[in-house]
């Protein structure tokens, strides 16, 4: 199994729309990926609530059964649209991806 974990931190405001909104639209926007990738086990997005100067705003969690389906998964068409949203949403990103 590979875990694809992914953390951004966001702009106060792009596309005219707050943090806040941003980071709601991303949450739909990524667990509208359920369903479209073979091998997607399990996805879920969350919230920072500690507001610590070292955290970030959103976090990505989910599961694959192969390094092949998370490879599917990055360039399926639905999310290369959501990275090139996210060029304007986010000013940093971390990601890890380990196999257990």
């Amino acid at each position: 199994m590979i875990k694809h974990i992914v953390m951004w931190r966001l702009n106060d405001s792009a596309y005219g729309k707050s943090k806040a909104d941003n980071a709601l639209e991303l949450k739909d926007k990524l667990l509208a990926m359920r369903g479209k990738v073979n091998g997607l086990i399990h996805i879920e997005v969350g919230f920072d609530f500690s507001e610590e100067k070292d955290s970030s705003d959103v976090v990505l969690y989910s599961e694959f059964e192969s390094r092949q389906a998370l490879n599917e998964y990055q360039i399926h068409p639905d999310h290369e649209e959501i990275k090139k949203w996210l060029s304007e949403v986010r000013y940093e990103r971390r990601v890890i991806d380990y196999e257990i």
